[in-house]
Protein backbone atom coordinates (compact mmCIF):
# COMPACT_ATOMS: atom_id res chain seq x y z
CA UNK A 1 0.00 0.00 0.00
CA UNK A 2 2.50 2.27 1.01
CA UNK A 3 4.77 1.83 -2.31
CA UNK A 4 1.26 2.24 -4.30
CA UNK A 5 0.98 5.54 -2.82
CA UNK A 6 4.40 6.25 -3.21
CA UNK A 7 4.54 5.88 -6.83
CA UNK A 8 1.03 7.81 -7.07
CA UNK A 9 2.78 11.00 -5.14
CA UNK A 10 6.11 10.56 -7.52
CA UNK A 11 4.20 10.56 -10.65
CA UNK A 12 1.71 13.15 -9.18
CA UNK A 13 5.30 15.48 -8.91
CA UNK A 14 6.73 14.68 -12.37
CA UNK A 15 3.46 15.73 -13.54
CA UNK A 16 3.75 18.94 -12.17
CA UNK A 17 6.87 19.50 -12.88
CA UNK A 18 6.27 18.16 -16.87
CA UNK A 19 3.23 21.26 -16.81
CA UNK A 20 5.97 23.70 -15.32
CA UNK A 21 8.28 22.88 -18.16
CA UNK A 22 6.00 23.31 -20.63
CA UNK A 23 4.47 26.33 -19.36
CA UNK A 24 8.13 27.65 -19.04
CA UNK A 25 9.17 26.93 -22.91
CA UNK A 26 5.75 28.35 -24.07
CA UNK A 27 6.16 31.63 -25.64
CA UNK A 28 3.07 33.25 -24.81
CA UNK A 29 0.59 32.82 -20.95
CA UNK A 30 -3.23 33.56 -21.07
CA UNK A 31 -4.52 35.69 -19.02
CA UNK A 32 -7.95 37.32 -17.68
CA UNK A 33 -8.68 40.44 -16.63
CA UNK A 34 -12.40 41.08 -15.42
CA UNK A 35 -14.54 44.52 -16.14
CA UNK A 36 -16.61 43.99 -12.58
CA UNK A 37 -19.50 45.98 -11.22
CA UNK A 38 -19.48 45.75 -7.09
CA UNK A 39 -22.71 45.50 -4.90
CA UNK A 40 -22.38 47.39 -1.39
CA UNK A 41 -22.57 43.96 -0.19
CA UNK A 42 -19.20 41.92 0.50
CA UNK A 43 -21.19 38.30 0.43
CA UNK A 44 -22.58 39.24 -3.23
CA UNK A 45 -19.19 40.49 -4.70
CA UNK A 46 -17.74 37.29 -2.98
CA UNK A 47 -19.89 34.97 -4.69
CA UNK A 48 -19.41 36.71 -7.80
CA UNK A 49 -15.55 36.65 -7.92
CA UNK A 50 -15.88 32.44 -7.09
CA UNK A 51 -18.33 32.48 -10.09
CA UNK A 52 -16.03 34.06 -12.42
CA UNK A 53 -12.47 32.38 -11.36
CA UNK A 54 -14.88 28.95 -11.64
CA UNK A 55 -15.78 29.96 -14.88
CA UNK A 56 -15.56 28.27 -18.59
CA UNK A 57 -14.14 31.22 -19.74
CA UNK A 58 -11.73 31.61 -17.33
CA UNK A 59 -10.81 28.36 -17.52
CA UNK A 60 -7.56 28.37 -19.62
CA UNK A 61 -6.47 31.24 -17.69
CA UNK A 62 -3.17 31.22 -16.11
CA UNK A 63 -3.29 34.34 -14.11
CA UNK A 64 -6.72 36.54 -13.64
CA UNK A 65 -6.75 40.22 -12.02
CA UNK A 66 -9.93 41.64 -10.48
CA UNK A 67 -10.25 45.36 -10.40
CA UNK A 68 -9.79 48.19 -7.61
CA UNK A 69 -11.83 48.51 -4.49
CA UNK A 70 -15.08 45.82 -5.52
CA UNK A 71 -14.69 43.44 -2.65
CA UNK A 72 -14.35 44.72 0.83
CA UNK A 73 -14.84 48.43 2.71
CA UNK A 74 -13.78 49.62 5.92
CA UNK A 75 -16.07 47.88 7.76
CA UNK A 76 -14.66 44.34 7.33
CA UNK A 77 -10.84 45.24 6.59
CA UNK A 78 -8.52 42.75 6.38
CA UNK A 79 -5.03 41.83 7.62
CA UNK A 80 -2.83 40.35 4.96
CA UNK A 81 0.24 37.94 5.07
CA UNK A 82 3.61 39.28 4.30
CA UNK A 83 4.69 37.90 1.17
CA UNK A 84 7.87 36.85 3.13
CA UNK A 85 6.56 34.14 5.07
CA UNK A 86 5.07 32.32 2.24
CA UNK A 87 1.62 31.96 4.07
CA UNK A 88 -0.92 29.83 2.63
CA UNK A 89 -4.80 31.36 4.67
CA UNK A 90 -6.79 28.31 2.82
CA UNK A 91 -4.58 25.98 5.05
CA UNK A 92 -3.03 27.55 7.67
CA UNK A 93 -6.35 29.69 8.60
CA UNK A 94 -9.13 27.12 7.13
CA UNK A 95 -11.73 28.77 10.47
CA UNK A 96 -10.76 32.65 9.70
CA UNK A 97 -9.87 33.07 12.81
CA UNK A 98 -6.87 35.71 11.80
CA UNK A 99 -7.62 36.72 8.64
CA UNK A 100 -10.86 37.88 7.25
CA UNK A 101 -13.05 34.85 5.49
CA UNK A 102 -13.13 36.52 2.22
CA UNK A 103 -9.03 36.40 2.29
CA UNK A 104 -9.10 32.91 3.39
CA UNK A 105 -11.80 31.55 0.91
CA UNK A 106 -10.36 33.45 -2.66
CA UNK A 107 -7.03 31.66 -1.24
CA UNK A 108 -8.46 28.48 -1.57
CA UNK A 109 -10.87 29.36 -4.66
CA UNK A 110 -7.24 30.20 -6.58
CA UNK A 111 -5.38 26.93 -4.37
CA UNK A 112 -8.84 25.20 -6.42
CA UNK A 113 -8.83 26.59 -9.72
CA UNK A 114 -4.67 26.14 -10.11
CA UNK A 115 -4.22 30.02 -11.10
CA UNK A 116 -2.41 32.99 -10.21
CA UNK A 117 -5.71 35.63 -9.00
CA UNK A 118 -5.04 38.99 -8.29
CA UNK A 119 -7.49 40.84 -6.41
CA UNK A 120 -7.51 44.56 -4.53
CA UNK A 121 -9.00 45.36 -0.99
CA UNK A 122 -8.72 47.04 1.83
CA UNK A 123 -5.98 46.22 4.25
CA UNK A 124 -5.52 46.93 7.86
CA UNK A 125 -2.56 46.51 9.83
CA UNK A 126 -1.07 47.25 13.60
CA UNK A 127 0.76 50.57 13.42
CA UNK A 128 3.07 48.65 16.18
CA UNK A 129 4.01 45.92 13.61
CA UNK A 130 5.83 49.06 11.78
CA UNK A 131 8.18 50.71 14.57
CA UNK A 132 9.92 52.55 12.40
CA UNK A 133 7.19 54.92 11.17
CA UNK A 134 6.67 57.50 13.64
CA UNK A 135 3.71 59.47 12.00
CA UNK A 136 0.73 59.67 14.03
CA UNK A 137 -1.21 56.30 14.35
CA UNK A 138 -5.46 56.33 14.27
CA UNK A 139 -7.37 55.69 17.70
CA UNK A 140 -8.17 52.06 16.91
CA UNK A 141 -4.22 51.28 16.57
CA UNK A 142 -4.40 50.46 12.78
CA UNK A 143 -2.95 51.32 9.40
CA UNK A 144 -5.28 51.02 6.84
CA UNK A 145 -3.96 50.71 3.23
CA UNK A 146 -5.80 49.78 -0.23
CA UNK A 147 -3.72 46.76 -1.45
CA UNK A 148 -3.21 44.22 -3.87
CA UNK A 149 -3.05 40.78 -3.08
CA UNK A 150 -1.29 38.10 -5.56
CA UNK A 151 -2.20 34.26 -4.52
CA UNK A 152 -0.01 31.86 -6.24
CA UNK A 153 -2.10 28.83 -8.00
CA UNK A 154 -1.41 27.03 -4.23
CA UNK A 155 -3.69 29.54 -2.93
CA UNK A 156 0.22 31.03 -1.22
CA UNK A 157 0.07 35.06 -0.73
CA UNK A 158 3.39 35.61 -2.97
CA UNK A 159 3.06 39.38 -3.28
CA UNK A 160 1.08 42.66 -2.26
CA UNK A 161 1.23 46.20 -2.76
CA UNK A 162 -0.06 49.33 -0.83
CA UNK A 163 -0.79 52.01 -3.12
CA UNK A 164 1.79 55.08 -3.35
CA UNK A 165 -0.32 57.75 -4.56
CA UNK A 166 -3.66 58.37 -2.73
CA UNK A 167 -6.86 60.28 -4.80
CA UNK A 168 -9.14 60.72 -2.20
CA UNK A 169 -9.21 58.28 -0.61
CA UNK A 170 -9.45 57.55 3.47
CA UNK A 171 -6.50 55.22 3.58
CA UNK A 172 -2.82 55.68 4.76
CA UNK A 173 0.16 55.83 2.65
CA UNK A 174 3.04 53.36 3.27
CA UNK A 175 5.63 55.04 5.83
CA UNK A 176 7.63 54.40 2.25
CA UNK A 177 6.57 53.84 -1.12
CA UNK A 178 6.83 50.05 -1.61
CA UNK A 179 8.23 48.54 -5.19
CA UNK A 180 6.55 45.26 -5.92
CA UNK A 181 7.08 41.99 -7.87
CA UNK A 182 6.26 38.67 -8.05
CA UNK A 183 7.38 35.24 -10.12
CA UNK A 184 5.27 32.75 -11.88
CA UNK A 185 5.69 29.37 -12.85
CA UNK A 186 5.28 30.19 -16.35
CA UNK A 187 8.09 31.99 -16.55
CA UNK A 188 7.30 36.20 -16.37
CA UNK A 189 7.55 38.41 -13.92
CA UNK A 190 5.35 40.78 -12.67
CA UNK A 191 5.40 44.31 -11.36
CA UNK A 192 1.88 46.11 -10.21
CA UNK A 193 0.88 49.25 -9.01
CA UNK A 194 -2.80 50.54 -8.39
CA UNK A 195 -5.00 53.03 -10.57
CA UNK A 196 -3.82 56.32 -9.94
CA UNK A 197 -0.33 55.42 -9.65
CA UNK A 198 -0.08 55.00 -13.32
CA UNK A 199 0.50 58.93 -13.72
CA UNK A 200 3.56 58.88 -11.77
CA UNK A 201 6.99 57.43 -12.16
CA UNK A 202 7.07 55.35 -8.93
CA UNK A 203 6.15 52.34 -8.95
CA UNK A 204 5.33 51.73 -12.26
CA UNK A 205 7.68 53.55 -14.76
CA UNK A 206 10.66 52.64 -12.24
CA UNK A 207 10.31 49.18 -12.54
CA UNK A 208 10.09 49.22 -16.24
CA UNK A 209 13.35 51.25 -15.78
CA UNK A 210 14.73 47.70 -13.92
CA UNK A 211 13.90 45.45 -16.39
CA UNK A 212 10.58 44.26 -15.32
CA UNK A 213 7.89 43.69 -19.02
CA UNK A 214 4.65 42.26 -17.79
CA UNK A 215 2.26 44.49 -14.76
CA UNK A 216 -1.06 43.32 -12.85
CA UNK A 217 -3.32 47.07 -12.78
CA UNK A 218 -6.22 46.59 -10.72
CA UNK A 219 -8.43 50.40 -11.32
CA UNK A 220 -11.50 52.55 -10.58
CA UNK A 221 -10.25 55.16 -12.67
CA UNK A 222 -12.54 57.70 -13.19
CA UNK A 223 -12.09 58.61 -16.91
CA UNK A 224 -11.44 62.32 -17.87
CA UNK A 225 -11.56 64.07 -21.52
CA UNK A 226 -9.85 64.33 -24.17
CA UNK A 227 -6.45 62.86 -22.61
CA UNK A 228 -6.86 60.68 -19.62
CA UNK A 229 -9.88 58.28 -20.54
CA UNK A 230 -9.03 54.27 -18.92
CA UNK A 231 -8.61 51.62 -21.88
CA UNK A 232 -7.06 55.13 -24.04
CA UNK A 233 -4.08 55.65 -21.57
CA UNK A 234 -3.52 52.40 -20.39
CA UNK A 235 -3.07 51.40 -24.10
CA UNK A 236 -0.55 54.50 -24.16
CA UNK A 237 1.86 53.77 -21.30
CA UNK A 238 1.89 50.06 -22.27
CA UNK A 239 2.98 51.56 -25.97
CA UNK A 240 5.46 53.83 -24.80
CA UNK A 241 6.91 51.64 -22.01
CA UNK A 242 6.69 48.52 -24.55
CA UNK A 243 4.99 45.96 -21.77
CA UNK A 244 2.60 43.93 -20.97
CA UNK A 245 -0.19 45.49 -19.39
CA UNK A 246 -3.67 43.43 -17.24
CA UNK A 247 -5.75 45.79 -16.61
CA UNK A 248 -9.19 45.39 -14.90
CA UNK A 249 -11.39 48.07 -14.05
CA UNK A 250 -14.65 48.99 -12.09
CA UNK A 251 -17.72 48.68 -14.28
CA UNK A 252 -20.01 51.98 -13.62
CA UNK A 253 -20.36 54.00 -16.61
CA UNK A 254 -22.63 56.11 -15.29
CA UNK A 255 -20.08 57.77 -12.88
CA UNK A 256 -16.75 57.60 -15.22
CA UNK A 257 -15.80 53.93 -14.39
CA UNK A 258 -15.30 51.14 -17.69
CA UNK A 259 -12.20 50.38 -18.85
CA UNK A 260 -10.45 47.01 -18.71
CA UNK A 261 -7.80 45.73 -21.05
CA UNK A 262 -4.94 43.53 -22.01
CA UNK A 263 -1.87 45.17 -24.12
CA UNK A 264 0.78 43.67 -26.06
CA UNK A 265 3.59 47.02 -25.72
CA UNK A 266 4.26 48.37 -29.19
CA UNK A 267 1.39 45.47 -31.01
CA UNK A 268 -1.45 47.78 -29.07
CA UNK A 269 -4.82 45.68 -27.38
CA UNK A 270 -4.91 42.35 -27.41
CA UNK A 271 -8.73 42.88 -25.62
CA UNK A 272 -10.47 45.70 -24.31
CA UNK A 273 -13.72 47.09 -23.43
CA UNK A 274 -15.32 50.26 -22.49
CA UNK A 275 -18.89 50.21 -21.55
CA UNK A 276 -21.76 52.61 -22.07
CA UNK A 277 -25.19 52.59 -20.60
CA UNK A 278 -24.90 49.42 -17.73
CA UNK A 279 -21.67 47.52 -15.98
CA UNK A 280 -21.42 44.48 -16.26
CA UNK A 281 -18.72 41.30 -14.74
CA UNK A 282 -17.27 39.57 -16.80
CA UNK A 283 -13.69 38.20 -17.72
CA UNK A 284 -11.69 39.45 -20.34
CA UNK A 285 -8.93 36.85 -21.99
CA UNK A 286 -6.33 36.65 -24.32
CA UNK A 287 -3.06 35.04 -24.91
CA UNK A 288 -0.31 37.16 -23.81
CA UNK A 289 3.36 36.64 -25.70
CA UNK A 290 6.30 36.85 -23.52
CA UNK A 291 8.93 39.59 -23.97
CA UNK A 292 12.56 37.92 -24.51
CA UNK A 293 15.35 38.81 -22.78
CA UNK A 294 16.54 41.25 -26.12
CA UNK A 295 12.97 43.48 -26.34
CA UNK A 296 14.64 45.10 -29.45
CA UNK A 297 14.15 41.46 -31.16
CA UNK A 298 10.32 41.00 -29.85
CA UNK A 299 8.44 39.96 -32.75
CA UNK A 300 5.60 42.11 -32.90
CA UNK A 301 1.87 40.75 -32.88
CA UNK A 302 0.51 41.10 -36.16
CA UNK A 303 -3.30 42.78 -35.60
CA UNK A 304 -6.28 43.91 -37.84
CA UNK A 305 -8.49 46.87 -36.83
CA UNK A 306 -11.40 45.68 -35.32
CA UNK A 307 -14.69 46.28 -37.27
CA UNK A 308 -17.42 47.61 -35.78
CA UNK A 309 -20.56 46.39 -37.68
CA UNK A 310 -23.11 49.06 -36.01
CA UNK A 311 -21.74 52.26 -35.46
CA UNK A 312 -21.29 53.00 -31.51
CA UNK A 313 -20.93 56.01 -30.05
CA UNK A 314 -20.53 57.31 -26.64
CA UNK A 315 -22.01 60.43 -25.60
CA UNK A 316 -23.20 62.48 -22.11
CA UNK A 317 -26.18 60.52 -21.62
CA UNK A 318 -23.87 57.06 -22.09
CA UNK A 319 -21.11 57.75 -19.94
CA UNK A 320 -20.19 60.58 -17.50
CA UNK A 321 -16.86 62.05 -17.96
CA UNK A 322 -14.75 64.55 -15.77
CA UNK A 323 -13.48 67.12 -17.89
CA UNK A 324 -9.59 68.48 -18.20
CA UNK A 325 -8.27 71.91 -17.30
CA UNK A 326 -8.49 72.88 -20.86
CA UNK A 327 -8.94 76.49 -20.41
CA UNK A 328 -5.01 76.82 -19.57
CA UNK A 329 -4.14 75.45 -22.69
CA UNK A 330 -2.85 77.62 -25.15
CA UNK A 331 -4.70 76.75 -27.93
CA UNK A 332 -6.74 77.64 -31.54
CA UNK A 333 -10.06 76.72 -32.68
CA UNK A 334 -9.61 74.87 -36.04
CA UNK A 335 -11.49 76.52 -39.01
CA UNK A 336 -13.44 73.75 -40.61
CA UNK A 337 -16.08 75.13 -42.75
CA UNK A 338 -19.19 72.55 -43.56
CA UNK A 339 -18.73 71.09 -47.59
CA UNK A 340 -15.26 72.17 -47.69
CA UNK A 341 -11.62 70.36 -47.63
CA UNK A 342 -9.13 72.09 -46.11
CA UNK A 343 -5.42 71.63 -44.93
CA UNK A 344 -3.42 73.64 -42.28
CA UNK A 345 0.39 73.90 -40.84
CA UNK A 346 0.25 75.83 -37.64
CA UNK A 347 3.09 76.21 -34.28
CA UNK A 348 1.31 76.69 -31.06
CA UNK A 349 3.54 77.77 -28.50
CA UNK A 350 3.00 78.31 -24.54
CA UNK A 351 6.14 80.20 -22.81
CA UNK A 352 8.90 77.97 -24.79
CA UNK A 353 7.76 74.88 -25.31
CA UNK A 354 6.13 74.58 -28.94
CA UNK A 355 4.20 72.43 -30.74
CA UNK A 356 3.46 72.17 -35.00
CA UNK A 357 0.72 70.62 -36.47
CA UNK A 358 0.37 69.60 -40.25
CA UNK A 359 -3.29 68.64 -40.53
CA UNK A 360 -5.73 67.76 -43.87
CA UNK A 361 -9.29 66.83 -44.00
CA UNK A 362 -11.86 66.21 -46.16
CA UNK A 363 -15.89 67.59 -45.95
CA UNK A 364 -18.35 64.86 -44.96
CA UNK A 365 -21.53 64.99 -46.16
CA UNK A 366 -24.37 64.32 -43.78
CA UNK A 367 -27.88 62.84 -44.65
CA UNK A 368 -29.19 63.64 -41.24
CA UNK A 369 -31.14 66.53 -40.42
CA UNK A 370 -30.42 68.13 -37.06
CA UNK A 371 -27.57 66.60 -37.15
CA UNK A 372 -25.16 67.40 -33.83
CA UNK A 373 -21.18 67.91 -34.89
CA UNK A 374 -17.95 68.18 -32.47
CA UNK A 375 -15.76 70.99 -33.47
CA UNK A 376 -11.90 70.65 -32.81
CA UNK A 377 -9.17 72.93 -31.45
CA UNK A 378 -5.30 72.73 -31.74
CA UNK A 379 -4.03 72.83 -28.01
CA UNK A 380 -0.38 72.97 -26.29
CA UNK A 381 0.36 73.04 -22.67
CA UNK A 382 2.99 73.28 -20.34
CA UNK A 383 2.46 72.94 -16.52
CA UNK A 384 1.08 71.23 -13.60
CA UNK A 385 -2.15 69.19 -13.77
CA UNK A 386 -4.84 71.15 -12.08
CA UNK A 387 -6.01 68.43 -9.55
CA UNK A 388 -6.67 69.64 -6.25
CA UNK A 389 -5.77 67.83 -3.27
CA UNK A 390 -3.75 64.95 -5.05
CA UNK A 391 -0.10 64.00 -6.26
CA UNK A 392 0.07 66.20 -9.76
CA UNK A 393 1.66 65.07 -12.32
CA UNK A 394 4.08 67.99 -14.43
CA UNK A 395 2.97 67.65 -18.38
CA UNK A 396 3.79 69.11 -21.67
CA UNK A 397 1.09 68.22 -24.11
CA UNK A 398 0.41 68.57 -27.58
CA UNK A 399 -2.81 68.00 -29.00
CA UNK A 400 -6.07 68.05 -31.61
CA UNK A 401 -9.23 67.45 -29.47
CA UNK A 402 -12.96 67.58 -29.71
CA UNK A 403 -15.16 70.39 -28.42
CA UNK A 404 -19.59 70.47 -28.22
CA UNK A 405 -19.24 74.07 -29.18
CA UNK A 406 -17.03 77.09 -30.34
CA UNK A 407 -15.67 77.75 -26.88
CA UNK A 408 -12.51 76.34 -25.01
CA UNK A 409 -15.04 76.15 -22.21
CA UNK A 410 -17.20 73.55 -24.38
CA UNK A 411 -13.86 71.69 -24.81
CA UNK A 412 -13.20 67.95 -23.61
CA UNK A 413 -17.58 67.01 -23.44
CA UNK A 414 -19.32 64.62 -25.18
CA UNK A 415 -22.20 64.92 -27.29
CA UNK A 416 -25.65 64.70 -25.37
CA UNK A 417 -26.85 63.27 -28.28
CA UNK A 418 -26.15 59.58 -29.51
CA UNK A 419 -26.04 57.02 -32.35
CA UNK A 420 -27.69 58.40 -36.15
CA UNK A 421 -27.97 62.02 -34.68
CA UNK A 422 -24.34 62.26 -34.03
CA UNK A 423 -21.95 62.68 -37.35
CA UNK A 424 -18.67 63.25 -38.02
CA UNK A 425 -18.13 66.25 -40.13
CA UNK A 426 -14.83 65.82 -41.46
CA UNK A 427 -12.33 62.82 -41.80
CA UNK A 428 -8.83 63.61 -41.16
CA UNK A 429 -6.82 62.14 -44.08
CA UNK A 430 -3.27 63.49 -42.72
CA UNK A 431 -2.21 64.19 -39.20
CA UNK A 432 0.82 65.05 -38.18
CA UNK A 433 2.08 66.57 -34.44
CA UNK A 434 6.31 67.26 -34.50
CA UNK A 435 7.51 68.12 -31.09
CA UNK A 436 11.13 68.94 -29.19
CA UNK A 437 10.73 67.63 -26.42
CA UNK A 438 13.14 68.49 -23.40
CA UNK A 439 15.03 65.72 -21.53
CA UNK A 440 14.85 64.94 -18.29
CA UNK A 441 15.73 62.63 -15.01
CA UNK A 442 12.60 61.18 -15.35
CA UNK A 443 9.84 61.33 -18.38
CA UNK A 444 7.33 59.64 -20.40
CA UNK A 445 5.97 60.37 -23.66
CA UNK A 446 3.09 59.03 -24.97
CA UNK A 447 0.93 58.47 -27.83
CA UNK A 448 -2.67 59.55 -26.64
CA UNK A 449 -5.73 59.06 -29.20
CA UNK A 450 -9.29 58.63 -28.70
CA UNK A 451 -12.27 57.61 -31.12
CA UNK A 452 -15.97 58.26 -30.68
CA UNK A 453 -16.51 54.84 -29.20
CA UNK A 454 -14.22 55.57 -26.27
CA UNK A 455 -11.61 53.58 -27.63
CA UNK A 456 -8.48 54.58 -28.96
CA UNK A 457 -6.16 53.96 -32.54
CA UNK A 458 -4.18 50.88 -32.54
CA UNK A 459 -0.28 50.89 -33.37
CA UNK A 460 -0.87 49.79 -36.93
CA UNK A 461 -2.91 52.86 -37.76
CA UNK A 462 -0.29 55.32 -36.18
CA UNK A 463 3.51 55.93 -37.10
CA UNK A 464 5.58 57.04 -33.31
CA UNK A 465 9.27 58.17 -33.27
CA UNK A 466 11.36 59.54 -30.47
CA UNK A 467 15.17 60.01 -31.54
CA UNK A 468 18.08 62.12 -30.07
CA UNK A 469 19.37 64.67 -33.10
CA UNK A 470 22.88 62.88 -32.13
CA UNK A 471 24.01 60.83 -28.90
CA UNK A 472 25.19 64.45 -26.63
CA UNK A 473 22.11 66.11 -27.26
CA UNK A 474 19.61 66.55 -24.52
CA UNK A 475 16.01 67.00 -26.67
CA UNK A 476 13.96 64.37 -28.14
CA UNK A 477 13.00 64.79 -31.50
CA UNK A 478 9.17 63.11 -31.44
CA UNK A 479 7.37 62.61 -34.61
CA UNK A 480 3.28 61.44 -34.35
CA UNK A 481 1.82 60.80 -37.32
CA UNK A 482 -1.83 59.37 -38.64
CA UNK A 483 -0.29 56.98 -41.24
CA UNK A 484 -1.22 57.51 -44.40
CA UNK A 485 -3.10 54.62 -45.39
CA UNK A 486 -5.56 55.51 -42.79
CA UNK A 487 -8.46 58.13 -42.55
CA UNK A 488 -10.16 58.73 -39.52
CA UNK A 489 -13.51 60.10 -39.10
CA UNK A 490 -14.48 59.49 -35.38
CA UNK A 491 -11.40 60.78 -33.51
CA UNK A 492 -12.01 63.12 -30.15
CA UNK A 493 -8.22 63.16 -29.48
CA UNK A 494 -4.88 63.25 -31.43
CA UNK A 495 -2.22 63.96 -29.04
CA UNK A 496 1.02 63.42 -27.71
CA UNK A 497 1.27 63.13 -23.76
CA UNK A 498 4.28 64.27 -22.38
CA UNK A 499 4.31 63.39 -18.78
CA UNK A 500 7.49 64.86 -16.67
CA UNK A 501 6.19 63.79 -13.25
CA UNK A 502 8.06 65.88 -10.94
CA UNK A 503 9.59 68.01 -13.26
CA UNK A 504 13.09 67.72 -11.76
CA UNK A 505 16.21 67.80 -13.52
CA UNK A 506 14.42 68.81 -17.02
CA UNK A 507 16.58 70.30 -19.57
CA UNK A 508 16.47 73.77 -19.50
CA UNK A 509 14.86 74.34 -16.39
CA UNK A 510 16.24 75.97 -13.47
CA UNK A 511 19.48 77.96 -12.74
CA UNK A 512 22.90 77.04 -14.49
CA UNK A 513 24.25 75.38 -11.13
CA UNK A 514 21.25 73.39 -11.61
CA UNK A 515 21.49 71.93 -14.54
CA UNK A 516 25.01 71.27 -14.30
CA UNK A 517 24.03 69.36 -11.03
CA UNK A 518 21.61 67.39 -13.28
CA UNK A 519 24.34 66.59 -15.25
CA UNK A 520 23.81 68.84 -18.34
CA UNK A 521 27.46 70.00 -19.48
CA UNK A 522 27.81 73.82 -19.99
CA UNK A 523 28.26 74.84 -23.51
CA UNK A 524 28.19 71.58 -24.81
CA UNK A 525 26.21 70.75 -28.31
CA UNK A 526 22.99 69.79 -25.88
CA UNK A 527 23.07 73.36 -24.74
CA UNK A 528 23.24 74.34 -28.14
CA UNK A 529 20.37 73.28 -29.03
CA UNK A 530 18.67 73.81 -25.67
CA UNK A 531 18.93 77.80 -26.90
CA UNK A 532 17.47 76.66 -30.02
CA UNK A 533 14.45 75.26 -28.76
CA UNK A 534 13.69 78.00 -26.44
CA UNK A 535 14.28 81.02 -29.08
CA UNK A 536 11.46 78.90 -31.44
CA UNK A 537 8.82 80.84 -30.51
CA UNK A 538 10.83 84.10 -31.23
CA UNK A 539 12.11 82.78 -34.51
CA UNK A 540 8.43 81.80 -35.58
CA UNK A 541 6.93 85.69 -34.67
CA UNK A 542 9.48 86.95 -37.24
CA UNK A 543 8.54 85.02 -39.69
CA UNK A 544 4.94 86.14 -39.13
CA UNK A 545 5.79 89.63 -38.36
CA UNK A 546 7.67 89.63 -41.99
CA UNK A 547 4.82 87.76 -44.02
CA UNK A 548 2.47 90.34 -42.91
Amino acid sequence: MAKSFLGFFLFCITLGLSHQASLLENDFYTAGVVEFQPSNLLSDNLDAYLEIIQSKNASSTDIIVFPKSTLNNMGNTSFVPNPEDQINPCLTDPNATYYEEFLVTLSCASRNASKYIVINLTEKQKCEDVPEDTRPCASNGLNVFNTNVVFDRQGVVVSRYRKVHLSGEANNNTYLPELSTFETDFGVTFGHFICFDILFYTPGHQLVDQGVTDFVYPAMWYSQLPFLTAVQFQQGWAYANDVNLLASETSRPSIGNSGSGIYHGRSGTLTSVMRQDSGERTIYVAQVPKYTRSRSLQKRVRRSTPEIKTRQVASSSSFYMKRDYLQNYESDLLQIDQGISGTINRTICQGSFCCNFDIAWRSLESTVQNGSYYSYRLGTYDGWRNEQQVDANYIRNCALFTCSGDSIDDCGTLLPTEGALQQPRVAFTRLVIEVTYPESREFLLIPDTLKDNLLPLEPNQFEWSQQKPHEDSYVHEVRFALKESQEVSNLLTFAIYGNYYDNECTFGVGTEEEQLACGYRSGSSGLTILGGWLTMPLVILVITWNRA
